[in-house]
């Protein structure tokens, strides 16, 4: 069995779907699945087990004989929450018990970071570093819960055979209709196009950023399933990893992308960034992306204009799922 947590969620059930498609058919899904809007994202797919993620641990304790691999990428991921309490419980705590669970049954985990632990980037985006993660500085308490377990994980004596933690960088693809605000912005660029033939992008309230020249590290989900599935038959070589395409784009890049798979005329314009992420705002991140190659993957990235392509074309366009 292959246990995927967060499965009814964006990168989850990308995952599972992409298990399924390369032959993996023993596939135990984990979340909470009282989210209605969530459904849709495992509609079709063939799963061994939907478990609660509240009863996943005693279920665990059941079958842990027949589970193969973790993939644990439930997590909350809403950085304009600041309720640290929220973050301490799903973020840090349960995943500690996913890491003493793995270590206790001898079972390889992959579990998701984020690229938000390194805060503004003034310290770089360097993976290889074992002692970065005790001087970043995250710009929210999603950010914080990340690198908290990032670096409680680095200091465990007792660890799975095979670990790795992905530092997810921009992530956008299908399957994300349900994230709401914290869409990436290929799906809200496509909603704003098709309601009104424009779109608006955030200002920059800095003065060595010109408006929209943001730049941020965008990566295909598919491509984030491509590494997942890496690493599980890669088994060696665990730590910390980013997970990103490896090169900045801004995101007039991006909006550009979008308008011409839509075949649309570009019609950009600027809003002020809201006030309660203005100052929490990253204006630049770029994975490193040299220590996962070192260790083997290399397959290419998907380029922005070809990744907005597919997602536009074959599935806000077509309503489709992955």
């Amino acid at each position: 069995m292959i246990v995927v947590t967060g499965a009814a969620g964006f990168i989850g059930s990308a995952l599972v779907g992409e298990l399924l498609r390369e032959g993996w058919q023993d596939i135990v899904a984990v979340d909470d699945f009282s989210r209605l809007d969530k459904v849709p994202n495992l509609e079709g797919k063939k799963l061994t087990a939907r478990v609660e993620r509240k009863d996943f641990f005693t279920w665990l304790d059941a079958n842990e004989k027949l589970v193969q691999f973790i993939f644990h990428l439930g997590a909350r991921t809403d950085t304009t929450e600041f309720d640290r309490r929220i973050f301490d419980e799903l973020n840090v705590r349960y995943s500690q018990r996913m890491w003493e669970a793995c270590v206790k049954y001898g079972i390889p985990l992959v579990y998701a970071s984020s690229a938000a632990t390194y805060g503004d980037g003034e310290l770089g985006y360097d993976d290889a570093d074992p002692a970065l993660p005790y001087s970043l500085k995250p710009l929210n308490p999603y950010g914080d819960s990340k690198n908290d377990f990032d670096k409680w994980a680095l200091k465990q004596e007792r660890k799975p055979f095979f670990w790795a933690g992905l530092k997810f960088f921009n992530v956008y693809g299908p399957n994300e209709y349900h994230k709401g605000r914290m869409a990436s912005v290929v799906f809200h660029a496509f909603n704003q196009i098709q309601a009104n033939g424009g779109m608006k992008l955030f200002r920059s309230h800095r003065h060595d950023y010109k408006d929209g020249e943001q730049l941020r590290d965008f990566v295909y989900v598919k491509d984030v399933c491509a590494v997942c599935m890496f690493l599980m038959e890669h088994r060696k070589n665990s730590g910390l990893y980013n997970l990103g395409s490896g090169r900045a784009r801004t995101f007039l890049d991006l909006a550009r992308a979008t308008f011409a798979a839509l075949g649309r005329t570009e019609n950009i314009a600027f809003i002020d960034t809201p006030a309660d992420i203005r100052d929490k705002y990253q204006y630049f991140t770029e994975a490193r992306m040299e220590k996962l190659k070192a260790i083997g993957y290399d397959r290419p990235f998907t380029t922005l204009e070809d990744g907005v392509k597919d997602y536009v074309t074959n599935y806000l366009a077509r309503k489709n799922y992955c």
